[in-house]
Formats: C-alpha cells, structure tokens, sequence
C-alpha cells in the first residue's frame, strides 16, 4: 500500500470524512499488491468468490436477482445496526469473485456512509476496472448500484 493511502486509512478520513474502505478491502489491496500481472489477480478473484459461503436456494429468488448482469447474479442485503451486510452468488466465478470483492469493499459499512465510497475508484486500486470487459463491468455496476439503492432505502 502507498504511503498516501496507509495514511488515509491509518488516520480514517478522505474527502467527505468517509473511511478510504473497510479494512478487509485494505487487506485485499496489499494482498493485490504482490501480484504481478492480470492473470493471477483473475485467479485471485476468482479464489475469493470459491471462498464464499453460498447463497441458500431460498434467497435465489427475483427479488434478490440483479438486472443488467449477463450472468445469473442474487444479492441479499440486510442491516445490522445501521451497518450493511449482504451476501451473494453467481453462476459465473469471476462474477461470484468480483461479488467477494464487493463484500470486503461494503460490509459492515454503515447505510448513510455506502453512497460516499467510489466503488470505481476503489476497484481501480485493485487494477480490475482496465480488464473487464464490457459485459462484466456493466454487470459490475449493476450490483454496485443495487447495493447503493439498498442502503439509500435505509438512511
């Protein structure tokens, strides 16, 4: 991690007062940092999402379906405190990886402070953003904004 954002994270504030990320999604950061090239970043995504618990069949239902992804894609966000928790899955592995990913960048962040992450940004640190492809950006933000929209219904 650069000096800058050991800084940010050790004293806890970036623009707005928000918290550059969860300290899971540091951790990710360093542990990107040791990978040398998009090929074993992809595998490590993919590793992530293989690490997830699974989604009960129960909560693979349309409600929990996100639109806009060209795999099959359930997220299943609740509120503990004020702080959003959500779990996932997908058909597709990168997909359920980049889902891992998510979860290390929003869990247990509260409702009102979830609009002022720049997931984009933040995926950026991980160098994804430059190697997905159309498709799977698009579904990128497609579950970033249905993760967005949640939390606003809570604040």
């Amino acid at each position: 991690m650069d000096l800058w954002h050991r800084a940010t994270y050790l004293f806890g504030k970036r623009k707005g007062g928000r918290t550059v990320a969860t300290e899971a999604f540091e951790e990710l950061v360093e542990d990107f940092e040791f990978l040398d090239d998009w090929e074993d970043r992809y595998r490590h995504v993919i590793d992530l999402g293989k690490s997830m618990d699974p989604l009960v069949e129960a909560l693979r239902v349309p409600a929990t379906k996100v639109d806009g992804c060209a795999s099959q894609v359930w997220l299943h966000t609740q509120f503990e405190n004020g702080a959003l928790h959500f779990d996932g899955a997908s058909d597709a592995m990168i997909v359920s990886g980049l889902i891992a990913v998510l979860q290390k960048l929003y869990n247990g962040v509260p409702a009102s402070e979830v609009g002022a992450i720049d997931a984009r940004a933040e995926m950026g640190r991980l160098g994804l953003n430059e190697h997905l492809s159309a498709q799977r950006s698009n579904g990128l933000t497609a579950m970033i904004e249905r993760i967005r929209g949640e939390a606003a219904q809570q604040v």
